[in-house]
């Protein structure tokens, strides 16, 4: 099961679409929005994980935190160069997620940590899926897939206990497909 749902959230339509340059401009810009939202709620997450971490997975984390508010900064900067407006409403699948993140606040350090790794692990292995220098997003697929980027998602993966988590992985697998979805309705 946990195999299909790695296949499904990292080889989705809407990954293959942005790959090809098909994805519509407003399906790109919507899910931009989205991400921006999630990316808040994600931070908010990952400050509280690392204010109850163990000394150990500090840096890691503080470390993740300081990229995610760089990364809202890109995301302004290209919200502004492609005239999205970034005031919008949380769509069904960004509440989802964050009502997952809220969950997660009040779980065992191990799961909140294996969450967070497979969250950013399926975000990196997406869009090294939609990764193409032909596509007309590439800038953002290059923005996703940078080396420093992976070298962060390594450094979850060794905080993380995925073993016996099936539960906590399926979830953020099934989570970020509706997130994919999400943009192509």
């Amino acid at each position: 099961m946990l195999d299909d749902l790695w296949t499904a959230a990292t080889q989705h339509p809407f990954l293959h679409a942005v790959r090809d340059g098909a994805i519509a401009d407003a399906a790109f810009d919507r899910w931009l929005a989205q991400d921006v939202l999630f990316v808040t709620d994600l931070l908010t997450f990952q400050a509280r994980l690392l204010a109850r971490a163990p000394r150990g997975a500090q840096s890691a984390l503080a470390g993740g935190c300081v990229a995610l508010v760089d990364e809202l900064d890109w995301f302004d900067a290209q919200a502004t160069r492609r005239g999205i407006d970034l005031d919008v409403e949380r769509l069904p699948a960004t509440l989802a997620y964050r009502d997952s993140l809220r969950r997660l606040d009040t779980a065992p350090f191990d799961d909140a940590i294996t969450a967070l790794w497979a969250l950013e692990r399926v975000y990196l292995m997406a869009w090294t899926t939609a990764s193409s220098e032909s596509s007309p997003f590439a800038e953002f697929t290059e923005h996703w897939t940078h080396p420093g980027f992976a070298d962060y998602v390594d450094a979850l993966g060794r905080l993380a206990s995925p073993q016996g988590r099936d539960d906590v992985l399926a979830e953020v697998l099934s989570l970020e497909v509706g997130f994919w979805d999400m943009a192509m309705e």
